[in-house]
C-alpha cells in the first residue's frame, strides 16, 4: 500500500455514543438532464466515506432516476429549466434549504445553460457555508473568479487542468508545466485550498502549504472520477472542518481506491463505480475502521 505520512485520518474516528449528527450533513447540488450520474456519484461518495447525512439536490423532473439509483441519500426536488437543469429560481429554496447543512458541494453534472450559472454564482457569493466547488460550477466562475475573494467560509476548488485553464485564461499545457506553482498561487491569491487534478494531484493551501499525492492511476482518466473526489472531499470536510486535511485525505484516498480496483478491471475498464466499491476496503486499511 502507497503511504504517504502528511494525512490526517484521526477525525473520522467514532466515539461509542456518536450519531449521525456528528459527522456533518453534506448538501449536494448537482445534476441536470442527461447528466443524473455525476450527482449520483457525488452524493453516493459523500456517503460511503462518513458523512452523517446527505441531501442531494436537482431538478424536478430528474427526481424519478435518482429515486431509483440512490436509497441512503435524500433528494429534493427543485425548480428547473426547460431543459431540464436546475433554475435560478431555486436558489431561495437552496438557501433555506443550506441554513441547517454542513458542507455545500455544487457542480457536478449541472450544465452550463445560463440560468444555471447564474444560479451557481448566486449561490457561492451568497452563501456562507463551507463548500466544495466542482466541474460545471467552475465552469460558471470563468471570468467572475473574484467572486470567491467574498467569501468567508471555508472554499475548496477541484480543477481538472482543462478547468484551470479556462479560470486563469491560460492554456492547458501551460497549466501543466506549472501545476504545483498556480495551485499555490491560486489558493494564496482567493483563501482557499485547490486542488488541481491529474497525475499528482496538487493541494495547496492559502498559507502557502503543497501537498503532492502519491496515489492513483491512469485509468481514472474517465467520466466520473472526479465526480466521486468531490463527494469524498465534502465528507471529509464535513467532519474534519479543515479544508486542507480533508482535501489532502480525500485525494489520498481516492487514487488508494482506484489504485485498490484496478488490481481487478485494469486500467482500461476502470469504471468511477468501481473506486466507489473499493472505498470502504481502502478506508478500513487506512483508518483501522
Amino acid at each position: 500500500m502507497k503511504s504517504n505520512k502528511d494525512i490526517n485520518t484521526k477525525f473520522l474516528k467514532r466515539k461509542l455514543d456518536a450519531h449521525k449528527g456528528d459527522f456533518g450533513h453534506v448538501f449536494i447540488i448537482a445534476g441536470s438532464k442527461g447528466l443524473m450520474g455525476a450527482a449520483c456519484l457525488c452524493a453516493r461518495g459523500a456517503s460511503l466515506c462518513g458523512a452523517g447525512l446527505v441531501t442531494l439536490g436537482i431538478a424536478e423532473s430528474q427526481y424519478a432516476i435518482v429515486s431509483r439509483k440512490l436509497t441512503e441519500e435524500m433528494t429534493m426536488p427543485l425548480p428547473e429549466t426547460k431543459q431540464g437543469s436546475l433554475s435560478l429560481k431555486a436558489f431561495s429554496q437552496i438557501k433555506r434549504n443550506s441554513e441547517n447543512k454542513d458542507v455545500l458541494a455544487i457542480g457536478p453534472g449541472l450544465s452550463r445553460n445560463k440560468s444555471t450559472q447564474t444560479l451557481v454564482r448566486k449561490i457561492i457569493s451568497s452563501l456562507d457555508i463551507p463548500m466544495v466547488i466542482d466541474a460545471d460550477a467552475l465552469n460558471a466562475l470563468a471570468g467572475n473568479f473574484g467572486i470567491l475573494k467574498k467569501r468567508k467560509a471555508l472554499t475548496v476548488i477541484t480543477p481538472h487542468p482543462g478547468e484551470m485553464s479556462r479560470i486563469l485564461g491560460r492554456k492547458t499545457s501551460y497549466v501543466q508545466k506549472n501545476r504545483r506553482i498556480l495551485a499555490k498561487e491560486l489558493a494564496g491569491m482567493y483563501n482557499i485550498v485547490t486542488v488541481l487534478k491529474g497525475h499528482r494531484t496538487i493541494v495547496a493551501d492559502p498559507d502557502g502549504k503543497v501537498f503532492v499525492n502519491c496515489t492513483g492511476n491512469p485509468g481514472m482518466a474517465k467520466g466520473g472520477s472526479g465526480d466521486v473526489l468531490a463527494g469524498i472531499i465534502a465528507a471529509f470536510l464535513g467532519q474534519s472542518g479543515n479544508a486542507y486535511d480533508a482535501a489532502k485525505l480525500a485525494v489520498y484516498v481516492h487514487g488508494m481506491a482506484a489504485d485498490e480496483a484496478v488490481k481487478q478491471t485494469g486500467q482500461l475498464s476502470l469504471l468511477a463505480t468501481d473506486i466507489l466499491n473499493k472505498l470502504p476496503i481502502v478506508l478500513k486499511k487506512l483508518c483501522g475502521i
